[in-house]
Parts: structure tokens; C-alpha cells; sequence
């Protein structure tokens, strides 16, 4: 295995997998270890929309979305003979409406084409799924040797290789180490479980360090300041844009006017 230059990391899915079957996280769109074991596959469906619904959002919030989605629109043929109002009115509340209209169109070429893709090259042509999606998704749906890396596994590998240098090269080592550390037998439950580890354990404050299955291999623990990590560019100020809305009211009507497909609020009344 290649590039865990900075510390020996090889041992690291044996020792991720095994606290992963005891500790994952029971969520609406996951086939569990143990599922999984009597040959339970996941859902590529569920895998997608839950990939796609929880970008930019927290799993409490967006749970009841994914159960409102797959119980109106429960296979992603079904999505695809959606109508788009309908789609958008059933997202509102989650922001990021650009994704409801990326969601639509992906489904139907999904549908066009007999199914989901399988290679992370293949889902990444697809309408809104970008480098971490197509991986989560070839790794979980399909059992592709596929990295995927979110904020949590950024966050959990900044810890174990101690990063200190550029952020955006540092970003391409760790996808570089997670896609080498990824195990031919389990790529899938590999990914949740990298996942589960950020969200519960390597927390961004106050990790658990007592607890965690990989802290012997951990170079930010060692140095005793896992908080640290990652060391990030500072964030440079939003700028702040100002709006005018008008009500136009004749008596009990009132005018709505759908917005461009583009831009703030695109395809919105």
C-alpha cells in the first residue's frame, strides 16, 4: 500500500472494521455489518439520495426528507416521472435547491440508461455528484475499491498523519492514503465506517480519543493535540448581498413569480 508516507497506516482497516461491526450507526439508507454478512446488499437508490440530501445538511434534519422522498418516490424510476414542482416543493426546507434540480435530472438519465453506473469515472458524469459522491457511492452501492472522503475523513486523517502543510495539497495526500488503505473485500463498510469514526469519535471538538479504534496510530494524539488538526487556510469574509422583495396583493390575490432555474433561489415561487 502506498502513500501513508508520513506514518504506517497499513494496519488501519483491521483495526477500523471490526470496531465498525460493533458501533455503526443504524441510519434509513445503511445495510448494516450484519446485514451485509447474510448477503443483504444496499439499495444504489437510497445510497444516491441520501449521498446527494445530506450534502450541505445535518443527518437529524435531513432524515425526515429521505422518509418523505422514498415513501412518495420510493425507486429512482419513480423520481424520474416526478414533476419538477413537485420535487422542489417536496425539498423545501433543505437549501441548496440546485441539488433538487440536479436530483431530478440525474434520475431520469439514471432511468434512460437502465440503472445506476458502477465505476466512480461513470457516476461522476452524472448530473450533481461530484469526487466524494461517485466514490461513496461505486464504494457502498457497488463494493468498488472507491476512496470516498468527506469533511469527517478529511478531518480523521488531518489527526492520524499530524498534517501541517498546505490544505489543498494536504486534501490530495489524504485522498491519496484513503484510496490505498481501502480493502478489496470491503470497500463499503470501510467508507461508513471512516465516516462513523469522524462523526462520533474524531469529532471536531473534543474527540474521544480513549475510544477510538485507530488512537495507537494517530500522530496528532501522540503530539497530544488532536484539536489542532486539520489546520486550515482562514476563511476569508462573505460578502454580503442585499435583496428587494415586493408583495403585489389585488384584493384576496397575490402574484407569484417563478424565479430562473439559475441563481439564488433558482425554479422557486
Amino acid at each position: 500500500m502506498a502513500p501513508a508516507k508520513h506514518r504506517d497506516l497499513n494496519s488501519l482497516p483491521g483495526k477500523l472494521l471490526p470496531w465498525f461491526e460493533r458501533h455503526a450507526r443504524d441510519l434509513p439508507w445503511r445495510t448494516l455489518p450484519a446485514d451485509r454478512a447474510v448477503g443483504e446488499r444496499p439499495d444504489p437508490y437510497r445510497v444516491w439520495l441520501c449521498e446527494i440530501m445530506m450534502q450541505q445538511t445535518t443527518i437529524p434534519h435531513g432524515t425526515p426528507y429521505f422518509h418523505a422522498f422514498t415513501e412518495r418516490w420510493p425507486s429512482v424510476e419513480a423520481l424520474a416521472a416526478a414533476k419538477d414542482e413537485d420535487v422542489m416543493s417536496a425539498w423545501a426546507g433543505l437549501g441548496y435547491y440546485a441539488r433538487a434540480r440536479n436530483l431530478l435530472k440525474c434520475a431520469r438519465e439514471v432511468t434512460a440508461r437502465g440503472g445506476f453506473p458502477e465505476t466512480e469515472a461513470e457516476l461522476r458524469k452524472l448530473p450533481g455528484i461530484g469526487p466524494y459522491t461517485a466514490g461513496a457511492i461505486a464504494a457502498i452501492a457497488f463494493d468498488q475499491k472507491a476512496a470516498a472522503v468527506d469533511g469527517n475523513v478529511d478531518r480523521v486523517f488531518a489527526r492520524l498523519l499530524a498534517l501541517k502543510g498546505e490544505w489543498a495539497a494536504e486534501k490530495k495526500v489524504i485522498a491519496e492514503t484513503v484510496r490505498a488503505l481501502v480493502p478489496e473485500d470491503r470497500p463499503g463498510e470501510f467508507a461508513e465506517a471512516l465516516m462513523d469514526l469522524g462523526a462520533t469519535v474524531c469529532t471536531p471538538t473534543k474527540p474521544n480519543c480513549l475510544i477510538c479504534p485507530v488512537s495507537d496510530l494517530c500522530a496528532a494524539r501522540a503530539e497530544g493535540e488532536p484539536e489542532r488538526y486539520p489546520i486550515k487556510p482562514a476563511k476569508v469574509a462573505k460578502p454580503v448581498r442585499y435583496g428587494t422583495a415586493y408583495v403585489l396583493r389585488v384584493k384576496d390575490q397575490v402574484l407569484l413569480v417563478r424565479r430562473p432555474d439559475k441563481g439564488l433561489l433558482g425554479g422557486m415561487l
